[in-house]
């Protein structure tokens, strides 16, 4: 059974750091491509990025700069480095996969997904 568990949010103050992870089962993680979205309650998805199997990264231009996935498939684990830390970076952040070495930037057609880690930044 396929598994994304999400950890490592929290409250983290203006200019901060957090690093979120995605512990994956059930699936050859090294093979296929991963990403991350995050939602605000009332709004709708927002891609954040993407990592593919050769470990490529795309990232939205909200976040370019600030955040860094990577990758460790002898843990089976997708990590998300938030720096600068912004307000308007609060949000449920997800991680998900299609099973396919590559995957696309809308969250909205990704196929299986984590149950979310909230983080707030606030002073």
């Amino acid at each position: 059974q396929l598994q994304l568990v999400e950890s490592g949010g929290g409250l983290v103050q203006p200019g901060g750091s957090l690093r979120l992870s995605c512990v994956a089962s059930g699936f050859t993680f090294a093979n296929y491509a991963l990403g991350w979205a995050r939602q605000v309650p009332g709004e709708g998805l927002e891609w954040v990025g993407n990592i593919y199997d050769d470990r490529t990264t795309y990232y939205a231009d909200s976040v370019k700069g600030r955040f860094t996935i990577s990758r460790d498939n002898a843990k089976k684990t997708l990590y998300l480095h938030l720096n600068s830390l912004k307000p308007e970076d609060t949000a449920v952040y997800y991680c998900a996969t299609d099973l396919y070495p590559v995957i696309g930037i809308d969250p909205n057609d990704w196929d299986y997904w984590g149950q979310g880690t909230q983080v707030t930044v606030s002073s």
